[in-house]
């Protein structure tokens, strides 16, 4: 028999466990929050160093509590943002349990719910939320073998450029991660190769107006599929210095070498595919549409925001999109470091249900799983577009909060309670 009893348990206590807490309480769900590490523990030791928000504190928060010591513009350190959630867990009273790790899920036989086995013991509950995010598993493609460098690193695990050796680094991906790590180590002198693959660039700021602004007066935000193809296309946004709009003929200016997709290795060669030019003209056509959108948004509501014509200029391709390397002498060219801004992939083998498709992606809608009491929280396009930031979350942890009280009435229907709640002690 399990040692303890709940009705929900949620596993992970990041942005989603904190949100999926609040709204649990709110409908006074008994609950418990389970993280194998300390709160927002990836913000902290799964960053690099000089990591920054990419929304401003205005705009990625939860709605009950501010940022502190940031102004409503400005970017919040990794630092800040995690004792963000670590002050916000403890103002909704959160029961969130750290340095307890959830090894298995199984349903029970001959009963409903589920059997939650930890670290510390196992744990009985009717629901189960996995609110452990996207970032589970970095992702290094299996394209340079190892010792053809001195270092290779997943950007999860760069901190900042003292931690390379001397040499020049090659930075495969050019989403946020992989340009700001680009730019930090070219500003630290080092010669740097940027792999660059599809992307999406808006603008960091435009007429007066971020663009996390921008997108959600458009209704961008609300968009609840990806367009075709873009399932996985990241963007390149910066909050560093202040934050920027990503421009990578101005990367090329500051002395970073672009290239195409990385392809392929032999004999201490690196090759790239010829398509740099088609993804910067790719993500320039995304950028130069929001800017028009946003014109014609001014237009159609009579805003006094000052035009800003000189963004509509891209400025000439440099030589290294149109005459673009497409191959590389590591050794010949100095590199010693190969970092990976290539992302990430789920992990769900503690969770042994059938709600996974053939490549273990969740089969869910909304964060509802197709395995009844299983709910998913803090995936990319959960409901929409926002569902990656830190509101956006929040906003999801409520749905799936609604749904499963809504569950809980139906399991107190015919039982001595008439309140809509299921008493946790008899009925999980």
């Amino acid at each position: 028999m399990p040692s303890e009893e709940t009705e929900v348990v949620v596993v992970g206590a990041g942005q989603a466990g904190v949100a999926m807490s609040e709204h649990l309480g709110a409908h006074g769900v008994s609950h418990i929050v389970l993280e194998r590490h300390r709160i927002a523990e990836r913000w902290r030791s799964e960053r690099w160093d000089s990591l920054v928000a990419n929304g401003p504190a205005w705009h990625d928060r939860f709605p009950g509590l501010e940022f502190f010591n940031v102004a409503d513009d400005g970017f919040a350190s990794k630092e800040q943002v995690a004792d963000y959630f670590v002050a916000y867990a403890e103002k909704i009273g959160a029961p969130v349990r750290t340095g307890v790790e959830v090894t298995s899920v199984r349903k029970r036989d001959g009963r409903s719910g589920f059997r939650v086995e930890t670290s510390e013991g196992s744990i009985g509950a009717r629901f189960v939320v996995a609110a452990t995010g996207p970032f589970q598993r970095p992702v290094i493609p299996p394209i340079v073998p190892e010792g053809a460098v001195p270092v290779q690193i997943h950007s999860s695990g760069y901190r900042n450029p003292e931690q390379l050796p001397e040499g020049a680094v090659l930075v495969v991906g050019a989403g946020s991660s992989g340009v700001q790590i680009a730019d930090e180590l070219r500003r630290s002198g080092r010669r740097v190769f940027l792999s660059v693959g599809p992307h999406d660039r808006p603008p960091r700021q435009y007429r007066g107006r971020d663009f996390c602004w921008w997108l959600g007066v458009l209704g961008r935000w609300d968009a609840e599929t990806p367009p075709q193809g873009a399932e996985h296309v990241t963007i390149a946004v910066s909050g560093a210095r202040g934050g920027h709009t990503v421009d990578f003929r101005a990367l090329v200016a500051d002395g970073i070498e672009l290239v195409g997709m990385t392809a392929a290795y032999e004999d201490g060669v690196l090759r790239f595919a010829p398509d740099l030019a088609a993804n910067i003209a790719l993500g320039d056509a995304k950028y130069v549409e929001l800017l028009r959108a946003a014109d014609a948004y001014v237009g159609r509501n009579g805003l006094d925001l000052p035009g800003e014509p000189e963004a509509h200029v891209l400025g000439p391709d440099p030589e290294c999109m149109t005459d673009p390397r497409l191959e590389l002498d590591l050794a010949g060219a100095g590199v010693t470091s190969v970092v990976w801004a290539t992302g990430f992939a789920a992990d769900y083998g503690w969770l042994e249900v059938d709600t996974f498709d053939e490549r273990g992606r969740p089969v869910q809608r909304r964060g509802v799983s197709r395995e009844p009491g299983v709910y998913f929280l803090g995936l990319p396009w959960l409901s929409r577009r926002g569902s990656s930031f830190i509101w956006g979350v929040w906003h999801d942890a409520r749905y799936v909060a609604d749904h499963i009280a809504t569950q809980r009435g139906y399991l107190a229907y015919g039982s001595t309670d008439r309140s809509g709640v299921v008493p946790a002690a008899q009925n999980v």
